[in-house]
């Protein structure tokens, strides 16, 4: 029996809730195809002892897993890959190429995260990430593949979000594993009208055009799902789309807006949770006061990432 945290997707595929933030909050991804494994993201250590039970729950030995690949470095969706790697003693690492120096040396990630959320919650939250073995890495590039027992996944550069963020497609069920690069879809704000995205532009390098571009590319290649980051599997994202595309135009339009305002955190704060409300709205949802209070955190994460960005851009 699966443990509660694991949900089973389909033709191999499983959704672990990493326990990060909250419940159903923070995915893993567990691709398993011919007895061999991969893991699709990580989360934090602290997620570390959920995917090794998952292995086990699925009659995996810790041998079966040959490939640890996080979307991105941050350390919602890698902070444990370094522990977890010292429990797979066959797996290799496939990282962006511009994420390598970052999974064998995280100093900088940790500096980073204690830069924008202090010690004391990094070291709540995320723990202190563990170096990779270089030889254990392996840097993808665009159009890249690899194999997965009788599978083949592909990588593609998908800047944006982060510019060391990759998304891995599955081929056998035409899903992408997007990390952040296709937003947030948290369930908790699905309705009858299906699931609803918005983008991330969590510090330091959101860029709006690459970003659309990169959506454009999952998109192009009509998958049947994406399996997102935060959180679980979104099967509409025909739909999807172009309302994630409109409001990565809005958000960089707000910041563009405010680039000289004074209290201008606080000025983005307020535009941010505006837009969130209308947005909500439109999507149909009755109670939007929930909404927003779900998505208190993001406003302030995504403000400091405009913030960022306009200052990139001065």
């Amino acid at each position: 029996m699966l443990p509660q945290y694991v949900d089973a997707l389909g033709d191999g595929l499983y959704a672990i809730d990493t326990g990060f933030v909250r419940p159903r909050f923070d995915a893993a991804y567990l691709i398993v195809d011919h007895g061999r494994a991969a893991f699709v993201d990580t989360g934090t250590n602290h997620a570390v002892p959920r995917l090794l039970a998952a292995l086990r729950a699925l009659g995996l030995d810790v041998d079966a897993v040959d490939w640890v690949i996080p979307t991105h470095v941050h350390l919602d969706h890698a902070g444990g890959a370094g522990l977890l790697m010292r429990s797979l003693p066959r797996a290799r690492m496939a990282v962006h190429p511009r994420g390598q120096r970052h999974m064998v040396d995280p100093g900088a990630l940790h500096a980073g995260a204690i830069a924008v959320y202090g010690e004391q919650e990094v070291a709540r939250s995320y723990g202190m990430p563990v170096g990779v073995d270089a030889a254990r890495t392996m840097v993808t590039a665009d159009g890249m593949t690899i194999a997965l027992g009788q599978r083949t996944l592909e990588f593609i550069d998908t800047p944006g979000h982060a510019r060391h963020h990759h998304c891995i497609w599955d081929e056998r069920t035409r899903t992408w594993f997007t990390g952040d690069t296709f937003g947030l879809a948290y369930p908790e704000l699905a309705n009858e009208r299906g699931r609803w995205v918005t983008p991330t532009s969590a510090p330091v390098q959101f860029d709006p055009e690459p970003l659309k571009a990169s959506v454009a590319r999952l998109l192009a290649r009509q998958p049947a799902a994406l399996c997102v980051t935060h959180f679980g599997r979104v099967p509409n994202a025909r739909y999807l789309g172009p309302a994630l595309a409109s409001q990565i135009d809005e958000m960089a339009g707000i910041a563009q807006r405010l680039r000289h305002a004074q209290d201008r955190f606080a000025r983005l704060c307020d535009a941010l949770h505006a837009m969130y409300a209308h947005r909500l709205a439109e999507h149909g949802f009755t109670d939007v006061d929930a909404g927003l209070a779900l998505m208190a955190a993001d406003v302030a994460i995504n403000a400091q990432g405009l913030e960022a960005w306009l200052d990139r851009t001065a």
